[in-house]
């Protein structure tokens, strides 16, 4: 059984996010505010006959209450604090959507093979940026832009062809939900490895690609 890592508060622990309790306009703004990553507003779920719809209308939703509103969604995108609270404040209940290729690009990888990589790294005492965790069993590695562009190279110079590997990098034009989004009745967003001040410098692709394409092979 996987457990999702609990960062132990300490001196050295960030304030972000207080996610218990916290409305999505407060988690949105410490974002923008303390992280400042760019975010924009996504869907959001509502009760219809006694069940989470996603506000888009679909009734087969994929990520329902956990995707763009509008496809013109880079529009919306920003880091101003005061922006970011006038939007959440029209539709407190619209979901957290981080955008990559700005302030960071994501690996995306199958749960299985995140938590497995999670063990390497801490064996080879590799410094980690945020990671989280999906209710699509999906895990999220932040690292520094411009990993769209390395992963093909550096999988292939580990000896994988890039197509035969559940390894995605998300950059410029995609996004990933924040904590406490949450994915219908499917359940939230959450934080495998949160952000704190020890992880404010992100790592580059490099530093953890070993590790998370081996993990993405042993999982095949």
């Amino acid at each position: 059984m996987f457990i999702v890592e609990e960062t132990i508060a300490g001196p050295e622990a960030a304030q972000i996010p207080k996610q218990r309790g916290e409305s999505l306009l407060d988690t949105a703004v410490r974002y923008a505010e303390e992280r400042h990553w760019d975010v924009f507003p996504g869907a959001w779920l509502e009760a219809v006959d006694g069940t989470q719809r996603c506000s888009c209308g679909d009734g087969r939703c994929s990520a329902p209450g956990a995707h763009p509103a509008r496809e013109d969604w880079a529009a919306q995108v920003t880091g101003s604090v005061t922006v970011t609270r006038r939007m959440w404040s029209k539709q407190p209940t619209a979901s957290i959507l981080l955008p990559t290729g700005r302030t960071f690009d994501a690996i995306d990888v199958p749960e299985s093979a995140g938590f497995l990589a999670l063990a390497r790294m801490e064996r080879m005492e590799l410094t980690l940026g945020p990671v989280t965790c999906t209710p699509d069993r999906r895990m999220h590695f932040f690292v520094l832009p411009g990993a769209t562009a390395k992963v093909p190279d550096l999988v292939r110079k580990l000896g994988w062809p890039p197509a035969s590997l559940d390894l995605v990098a998300l950059g410029e034009g995609a996004y990933v939900a924040a904590p406490p989004t949450r994915f219908g009745s499917r359940g939230a967003v959450q934080w495998a490895r949160r952000p704190t001040p020890a992880n404010r410098w992100l790592p580059d692709v490099e530093e953890l690609i070993s590790p998370l394409a081996y993990a993405c092979g042993r999982d095949r």
